[in-house]
């Protein structure tokens, strides 16, 4: 996994794809298949029917009798396959490119093992059930191995992770000074610290200033480095929009919003503290 996250081998593949995804013409519900709804990626969630459905079917294949329920349970999870390989192409299109690079990978496995279920319920259909099962284990395997690489994805490389989660374990408590207010131009970003913690200070007003963690959950994008559109900051990398008064995700791909500090003046100088 390590060299493939390495390897540009198939970055002309990656970068093909992820054009395609990201023009199609989702609206919406783009926000709602990365799980903005949900606060965290909802892809996780909707594979667990296929393979619920694709392991009980494994396991009825090892009784007898119980050939037309496990046909049934193929089935299922061939229907719920697409919705949870939409939302997972969607997530895909929106990541770093080591992590495209394995995407894609685990995507491959995934797509054999719809392959190979698609051939057992063919089989099964046809009555030919002992070739069925086969093809079903064969399946299995295969989305196996995609949800092995699929592990790597989320927990080695933290696709889909709140890359701003452990900002409040890492601030001090108390104000902390962040800027001279003379330093901030009215309604551009600024980068600034609160102990070792990055922060952008955003001054709205000739008095109001916003202070939000600065890397962005998605994917600890530098906001101090983006745009200031309509009360809200907007992630440079991959577009994601958060609103300065509380640090709220109004758009994806960001599925957690942005920690908030409070912010004051005093003789001069921005204070801020992380909001409780």
């Amino acid at each position: 996994m390590d060299r493939l996250e390495k390897s540009s081998r198939g970055d002309r593949v990656v970068d093909a794809l992820r054009g395609v995804v990201r023009s199609l013409p989702l609206g919406s519900a783009r926000d709602a298949l990365h799980g903005r709804w949900l606060g965290h990626p909802v892809h996780p969630l909707l594979v667990q029917f296929p393979i619920g459905a694709w392991l009980s079917a494994a396991v009825l294949d090892l009784v007898p009798g119980q050939s037309r329920a496990a046909r049934l349970l193929v089935g299922a999870g061939l229907a719920g396959a697409g919705p949870a390989a939409v939302a997972g192409w969607v997530d895909w299109a929106e990541m770093r490119k080591p992590q495209q690079r394995v995407g894609l990978v685990h995507a491959a496995a995934n797509i054999a093992g719809v392959g190979l279920y698609a051939a057992s319920l063919t089989a099964r259909c046809r009555g030919r059930h002992w070739r069925g099962r086969m093809w079903g284990f064969c399946g299995l395997t295969a989305i196996g191995v995609g949800g092995a690489i699929g592990g790597h994805l989320a927990y080695r490389q933290a696709a889909g992770a709140n890359h701003a989660e452990q900002v409040a374990a890492l601030v001090p408590p108390g104000w902390h000074a962040v800027a001279a207010l003379t330093d901030l131009p009215l309604g551009r970003p600024r980068r600034g610290h609160v102990g070792e913690v990055a922060v952008v200070v955003v001054r709205t007003g000739e008095d109001t200033v916003r202070v939000l963690a600065d890397r962005c959950s998605h994917m600890a994008g530098p906001l101090s480095e983006g745009e200031v559109v309509d009360g809200c900051v907007v992630c440079p990398w991959h577009g994601s929009t958060f609103r300065l008064e509380d640090g709220w995700n109004v758009t994806g791909p960001a599925t957690a919003p942005q920690p908030a500090f409070e912010a004051r003046i005093v003789e001069g100088r921005v204070e801020a503290r992380l909001s409780s």
